[in-house]
């Protein structure tokens, strides 16, 4: 292939020529082991250190501080923290109950201190 492209682009390509010569053409080709297929490259999770989650929680106010220190001390994903209503936190048991999330199922998580602290009384 000329060119930089994905390697999923590459193993599409290479699908599309063996659907042309196996089912199209009827030319066997070899064994499939003798194929070449790009290799996708691991990614690493980029994770923040405490220090830098402090200094980006220092930088927001008001309800997208809220909403980011909800979901770095509960764990919540992004849609679940913006879905979020009043009646879904539970200030005596530090749990924020989670409707329609993953698997569309109820789903409560417990919340650290810190994260409480930024809520009105």
């Amino acid at each position: 292939m000329e060119g930089r492209v994905s390697p999923s682009t590459q193993n599409q390509a290479l699908a599309a020529l063996l659907f042309l010569y196996r089912d199209v053409l009827h030319v066997q080709l070899g064994q499939p082991r003798d194929y070449l297929r790009a290799l996708r490259p691991r990614r690493l999770p980029i994770v923040l250190s405490r220090a830098e989650v402090q200094q980006l929680l220092a930088r927001l106010s008001g309800r997208e501080r809220l909403i980011a220190t909800l979901l770095y001390g509960g764990g919540l994903r992004l849609l679940e923290g913006l879905r979020l209503r009043v009646h879904d936190l539970d200030l005596d048991r530090r749990e924020i109950m989670v409707r329609g999330g993953k698997g569309d199922k109820l789903n409560s998580y417990a919340v650290r201190r810190l994260s409480w602290r930024h809520l009105p009384s």
